[in-house]
């Protein structure tokens, strides 16, 4: 039978395991059609939860490895011991061109080192960075790096830049997406001073974006910019603390809403209004950080997902496939460089 398209799943990978991925990827087939799945792990764990979907069961095919990367496991171990595991066979899945994404809940920087290390970066990429999609008060925004690089100079950013608005057009349906560099403050002469090189080179080139300039923190919740560009140090505590707060207020409304009979009244009588916002805010339909600028497609799923979550993961990974997101990628890549101005701001940056 031929397939639209083959997902390989780390089907050990996460909290769960084959306990939520197999059932995630139930519920992913059905507004997935055509969809082949490659679940690598243990067969004696996947094969008996495999048989209560009878439909997957059809679309999907178990390669057996008993071998598991441990969620506390350094990268640079992984590499070393993980040669069969779930993880690293399913990345070479993709490698060898068996299947055109892969989708794992497993320990991130293992799957992220062992990803550039076989996938390697496209052409034109020097980093590889994590992206995610943020709920915000305007729709959704895009924000990377999330944690890959702590490090970042213009030429980088750059690129993460381009990396941001090719996946807002493709998978956000913008036209145009305003692009802005996370920063200290909205003033030209604020941040340290490849950031204000980067504002520079985005300033002068043409790309799929359109530069808005500086914005700050609170610029993330209120979507001010459709992609908000910064380094991994930033962006992962950024993204920890939009957490935290996630929690908080959770916890927080939860406690407010019980404290008494008449608070508990008023719940029950809001009870569509916040069940609603609840949808909106709810972390697993936003689940899937994309490893953009790999020559391959890689989505991490949050380890702790149900398969709600870990589904969302998946169908993240096929639209990028759909929409030929990395072809995009090169692209955009080539148009830019290929740009006088582009040039003339690295050749400026390299002398200063």
């Amino acid at each position: 039978m031929p397939y639209r398209q083959t997902i390989a799943l780390d089907a050990m990978g996460g909290d769960h395991g084959p306990d939520v991925i197999v059932p995630a990827a139930s519920l992913a087939l059905q507004e997935l059609p055509g969809v082949h799945f490659l679940l690598f792990g243990d067969e004696r764990r996947i094969q008996p939860i495999l048989a209560r979907y009878p439909l997957l069961a059809n679309a999907a095919t178990i390669r057996h490895t008993e071998k598991v990367i441990g969620n506390h496991e350094k990268p640079s171990q992984a590499i070393r011991s993980g040669k069969d595991s779930s993880m690293r066979l399913a990345i070479e899945a993709v490698k060898n061109g068996e299947a055109q994404s892969i989708v794992s809940g497993g320990n991130t920087g293992a799957l992220m080192a062992m990803s550039k290390l076989i996938l390697k970066s496209l052409p034109g990429i020097s980093r590889p960075a994590i992206a995610a999609v943020f709920p915000t008060m305007r729709g959704k925004t895009v924000m990377l790096d999330l944690g890959a690089n702590i490090l970042c100079d213009a030429e980088i950013l750059m690129q993460f830049a381009l990396l941001g608005a090719v996946y807002a057009r493709t998978q956000m349906g913008v036209e145009k997406p305003t692009v802005g560099l996370l920063n200290i403050g909205s003033e030209d002469m604020k941040g340290h001073d490849q950031l204000r090189a980067a504002a520079a080179i985005l300033s002068s080139v043409e790309f799929t974006g359109k530069y808005h300039g500086f914005v700050e923190g609170n610029d993330i919740a209120e979507g001010t910019v459709d992609v908000v560009v910064t380094d991994g140090f930033t962006g992962n505590v950024a993204l920890k603390v939009a957490e935290g707060v996630a929690h908080l207020m959770g916890d927080k409304m939860k406690e407010a809403f019980t404290s008494s009979l008449i608070t508990k009244l008023g719940a029950m009588l809001a009870y569509p209004a916040l069940r609603k916002m609840k949808k909106q805010m709810d972390s697993r339909y936003y689940n899937g950080g994309i490893f953009m600028g790999l020559d391959g497609i890689c989505v991490k799923s949050h380890g702790g997902m149900d398969e709600i979550g870990f589904a969302n993961a998946i169908k993240v990974a096929a639209g990028l496939v759909e929409q030929n997101f990395n072809k995009r990628v090169a692209a955009e890549l080539e148009h830019l460089m290929s740009q006088e101005s582009f040039i003339t701001s690295l050749s400026a940056q390299a002398n200063s």
